[in-house]
């Protein structure tokens, strides 16, 4: 097939890698000219050490590579789908399939990013949201990973499954677009609060902990907003939590080292160099969750740390002093 990867990131890169290797026409379009001139000349993305991109990419900065495509992946930053998809929306035709890759909510809104798209792009096509536990240097280097594929228009989910599937990127299809999205979003709160653990010195104990009940909220958001609460057990829920909540690999897990060290929340995101995601979604997840009734008290901790400048270590306290409960009453399988 033709496609489109709208995002010469990490991730866009390494989804246009094994897209290539599928032996489809791909072009990886960047914001900068600058960006997609490197990736041609020197056969490499900085964001991916060591790795040497396929032959048979084209690289390009003209949003017009859009048009004839017929799939276009999104990969740029969640702050960017809006924008992005404005952009595209006079290039794209009833047959064409969209795929979100990119994690969040958007900020302001508290839609989810293919909700963004759509409503952007008047629903002309459908669009697939493509999530699960996949760092993009691991990829890169073929190392063996899992995601799902979700769309309610089930054909449009097996077509982008068919498109990314190989001996070495294994790829499942999903109708719980829902689910899928919010397990990818609000799983970056809980890296950075991972991370924010583990800066203070903290062990596996506590880290455990707070992905475990971390899941359970994620879930009960899930749940109350439409999804299927066995998606949360799946690669896009616990798969991605896990992958987050303990590598090095993430963005948000390495910016919440540096606060529970005791670096200030906007300098530990600076230091990272990247979009930490997971500080633009506990926002979000916070108003979704005020919105519905539903408790979140470990993201409503992290905004406080994160937005009211609280210390981490008083909020901690807090979340252990909570009043008692039945794990499986509070639970959601």
């Amino acid at each position: 097939m033709k496609v489109t990867v709208l995002g010469s990131g990490g991730w866009g890169t390494a989804l246009a890698m094994v897209l290539a290797e599928n032996g489809h026409a791909v072009t990886l379009w960047s914001f900068l000219e600058e960006e997609s001139r490197t990736l041609r000349e020197t056969g490499e993305n900085p964001l991916l050490p060591e790795v040497k991109l396929p032959d048979g990419i084209t690289y390009t900065w003209d949003l017009a590579c859009v048009q004839g495509a017929e799939v276009v992946v999104v990969a740029t930053p969640s702050f960017g789908v809006r924008s992005t998809a404005e952009q595209i929306k006079g290039y794209l035709t009833p047959d064409m399939t969209l795929v979100s890759v990119s994690k969040g909510i958007e900020k302001g809104t508290s839609l989810r990013l293919t909700q963004v798209i759509q409503k952007v792009t008047g629903g002309i096509c459908p669009v697939v949201a493509l999530s699960g536990p996949s760092h993009a240097e691991e990829v890169a280097r073929r190392v063996p990973t899992a995601v799902v594929a979700a769309c309610p228009d089930r054909a449009a989910a097996e077509k982008i499954q068919d498109l990314f599937l190989n001996e070495r990127f294994r790829v499942y299809s999903s109708s719980d677009i829902i689910g899928v999205e919010l397990g990818a979003a609000l799983k970056n709160v809980m890296a950075l609060c991972s991370g924010v653990v583990t800066g203070m010195g903290y062990g596996d104990n506590t880290k455990a902990m707070l992905m475990t009940r971390g899941l359970t909220e994620i879930a009960r958001l899930g749940v109350a907003l439409g999804g299927r609460k066995d998606t949360f057990a799946g690669l896009a829920g616990m798969g991605d939590l896990i992958v987050t909540c303990t590598s090095l690999n993430s963005r948000n897990y390495r910016a919440g080292i540096l606060i529970g060290q005791g670096s200030p929340v906007k300098e530990a995101i600076e230091k990272i160099g990247a979009v930490v995601e997971g500080y633009y979604a506990v926002d979000s997840a916070r108003e979704l969750a005020q919105t519905v009734g539903v408790e979140m008290p470990i993201t409503q901790a992290a905004y406080q740390v994160l937005y009211e400048g609280r210390k981490p270590e008083e909020v901690l306290k807090e979340l252990m002093k909570r009043k008692k409960g039945h794990e499986i009453e509070e639970g959601w399988l």
